[in-house]
């Protein structure tokens, strides 16, 4: 580690200083990583700062009587080495000083050196400016309706309620698991704009639940919760309470208690939702609510609030479970501490944390965070300037310039006046040329594989159903799913008794018919006959098509081919009605991949030959396993849909015509690329899945720098989301 300076050159604006604790501060002890440390806390202004045993120490002689040089003395003289320098003694004044934990009577110079932080409001504008994205808006002062809901629910604020929940949480899945189909079908109906109404409420609704959670756990440890409001996320409102003083609980586990409270109320939420759903009809209103309450509580809940990488409950909790504090503003400095040591070299440079663990901890945090921001950023912005173009482009100038341009506005300040690299300034700054050229030349100009990405769906040129002949119980299956059948091969044979007993009384009536009309014609009475003659046609007709529907209790196959579907052996005892779906005989030469783009990604498809650019496909059943396809012709723009799953109502991505009722015109024209799947190995077609199975497609074009398809990525995400 490198030397710490013991003396500062500013100590003389300190040293005859007589600081004292406020009285109303409080002092918590607290653990992490079996090492101890205390927590300082203004209760009125919610101010924290974290103190290490000797820091502690140092900050417990103020009493408003010594100097701060005396003081300083007396914890050189017991510990040495390991006692704070003058600087870092500084450095704990001002900090303390500006959040409002210390007071002192200072000279105009002291108070210039520990800048005290009289506008404390601007910064808070500051940061709210910054996150844009996450605005806060206060309201009220929640004290007094926790205060009455916490008496109530503290019977069910322990283990025994946390067990409980977890198995009323095992109860709604199991009762839900079942109904599977009808869940994965519902999320169409959420998305409805005729919903939209209906699913701000419930998320409103489900998110003060989940809010007062956490409030009523953080009261429950004898914590305050003086703040309640709105907070605008991505321009959408989520209500949102203060519970930071929870940070001062001296145990870890009633801090993840309180993080995790949100979730459990919410989640608790979605069980009962789940179960309403289950037990209401379809087309109610009430069924259409519990599903939105459960979508909202339950999707919400995992991807947002148990996101560690995002400032919210996930990020406390796991910032607790790993004994890191301070997670994020830590492992940025981290990774600059990092960059200023082994790039720039800097000497007595102080890292956040001493110990290996916990900057491994740090580090890669640190690198999954800024990864996640970047994703974050131009993910939210594209989707809102897709609705919303004129504010989704200030959203994405504003946050953009807050979260990029400003940081390096700071870091170009610090080049410029930054006093530790006031002796290698020049080596500094052309390192940073350097670092920013290398970059820029990595991105812009080395050309790497370039990736697009589709959706498909299997199609057989051919029809590939086979279905009942004959109402009938199925007696026998002669082949299993997945067996190779030929032409003909019985697949299902069924029984129908009243069939064969019509049959049998048809023939008997032929029969008599037959001797009535030979007794006429013996009697010649030609009338007689000349009728038994017309019944007897009549009589005929009925038994060729009553024999032709018992040979059609033999399901047979139309072609040569795979059997895939369900399985014929699940089907014996079972009623079918005529017309009834039986499984699929697919061939697998007829199989082929129908893949959509959208016209602002038809320059390269048509621009360039079939031989310049490869595409493999991953089923959405088995996305694990690439399967390459070669691709055998390009058709041109059509608005006409090749299936259903393409459109937003069959679980694709492409807006249809409202006007139009099949569902299966677009509003915008469609590129369509045919493919067919080859094996890896010899190149011959395999069978891969089922017609109408939806896929995903990767192009692989020729190679161009990242910069270059970015720009070129950006430009056809804003054609796509906004009309320009």
């Amino acid at each position: 580690m490198a030397e710490r300076p013991t003396f500062s050159p500013f100590w003389h604006r300190v040293r005859a200083m007589k600081p004292r604790l406020r009285p109303h501060v409080q002092i918590t002890r607290q653990f992490y990583r079996a090492r101890r440390w205390h927590v300082v806390r203004d209760p009125s202004s919610n101010q924290f700062y974290r103190l290490n045993p000797i820091a502690h120490e140092f900050v417990g002689l103020f009493d408003g009587n010594r100097t701060v040089e005396e003081i300083w003395k007396i914890v050189l003289d017991r510990h040495g080495d390991a006692a704070p320098t003058q600087g870092e003694a500084i450095q704990l004044i001002s900090q303390l000083y500006n959040s409002n934990l210390l007071a002192a009577d200072v000279t105009p110079e002291t108070e210039q050196l520990l800048q005290r932080g009289r506008e404390r409001v601007k910064k808070k504008a500051t940061q709210q400016a910054i996150g844009i994205m996450y605005f806060k808006i206060r309201m009220f002062n929640p004290d007094r309706y926790l205060t009455w809901i916490e008496p109530i629910l503290r019977p069910v604020l322990n283990k025994w309620g946390f067990f409980a929940w977890l198995a009323f949480m095992i109860y709604c899945i199991t009762q839900v698991l079942p109904e599977w189909d009808s869940l994965a079908s519902g999320v169409d109906s959420v998305l409805a704009p005729a919903n939209w109404g209906w699913l701000i409420v419930v998320f409103v609704v489900t998110k003060a639940i989940h809010e007062t959670g956490h409030g009523v756990i953080c009261k429950r440890y004898g914590g305050q919760v003086p703040e309640f409001g709105f907070m605008l996320l991505v321009l959408f409102p989520a209500p949102y309470v203060d519970a930071s003083s929870a940070w001062a609980l001296p145990s870890k586990w009633k801090r993840i208690s309180v993080g995790a409270g949100g979730m459990i109320f919410e989640l608790f939420v979605a069980g009962i939702a789940a179960l309403i759903w289950k037990n209401s009809a379809d087309g109610t209103i009430i069924r259409q609510v519990a599903y939105n309450a459960m979508f909202t509580a339950s999707l919400s809940t995992i991807l947002f609030n148990a996101n560690p990488l995002m400032r919210f409950d996930g990020y406390f909790i796991l910032s607790d479970l790993l004994e890191v504090p301070n997670l994020m503003q830590r492992s940025m400095k981290m990774l600059q501490y990092l960059w200023k040591v082994h790039v720039y070299r800097l000497k007595n440079e102080t890292p956040p944390t001493s110990s290996k663990g916990e900057a491994a901890i740090l580090i890669t945090y640190g690198v999954l965070a800024m990864m996640y921001r970047i994703f974050l950023f131009i993910s939210i912005t594209m989707m809102v300037m897709g609705r919303l173009f004129a504010i989704g482009l200030l959203l994405a100038i504003w946050t953009g310039v807050m979260w990029f341009v400003l940081p390096v506005g700071k870091f170009v300040h610090w080049l410029a006046t930054g006093n530790n690299i006031a002796d290698c300034r020049p080596r500094v700054i052309a390192i940073s040329l350097a670092s920013f050229a290398l970059g820029l030349g990595l991105l812009g100009f080395v050309p790497v594989d370039d990736h697009r990405r589709a959706q498909g769906v299997i199609q057989s040129v051919e029809d590939t159903g086979v279905f009942f002949g004959s109402s009938g119980f199925v007696v026998a299956a002669h082949v299993r799913s997945g067996e190779f059948v030929r032409k003909g091969d019985p697949i299902l044979t069924c029984s129908n008794v009243q069939m064969v007993a019509r049959l049998a009384d048809v023939k008997a009536q032929i029969a008599e018919t037959e001797a009535l009309e030979q007794r006429a014609m013996g009697n010649e009475q030609p009338a007689a006959a000349q009728i038994a003659r017309e019944r007897l046609g009549a009589l005929a007709e009925q038994r060729d098509y009553l024999q032709e529907r018992i040979e059609k209790l033999v399901v047979r196959a139309p072609r040569d081919g795979r059997v895939v579907g369900q399985d014929p052996e699940q089907l014996i005892g079972k009623y079918v009605e005529q017309g009834t779906a039986a499984c699929q005989v697919i061939n697998p030469e007829d199989l082929r991949v129908v893949a959509l783009l959208d016209q602002h990604e038809a320059d390269w498809p048509t621009g360039l030959s079939l031989d310049e650019y490869s595409a493999e496909v991953r089923l959405f059943s088995r996305v694990q396993e690439a399967l390459p396809a070669e691709i055998e012709r390009v058709v041109s723009l059509q608005r006409s849909l090749p299936h259903a799953s393409f459109s937003a109502q069959g679980g694709g991505q492409i807006e249809t015509n409202p006007e139009e009722r099949s569902g299966l015109l677009a509003k915008d024209p469609q590129l369509k690329i045919l493919l067919r799947l080859t094996d890896a190995g010899d190149g011959q077609t395999q069978w891969v899945g089922l017609p109408g199975e939806r896929v995903r497609l990767r192009f692989t074009l020729p190679s161009k720098p990242l910069l270059a398809q970015w720009i070129d990525r950006l430009h056809k995400m804003v054609q796509g989301k906004v009309n320009i």
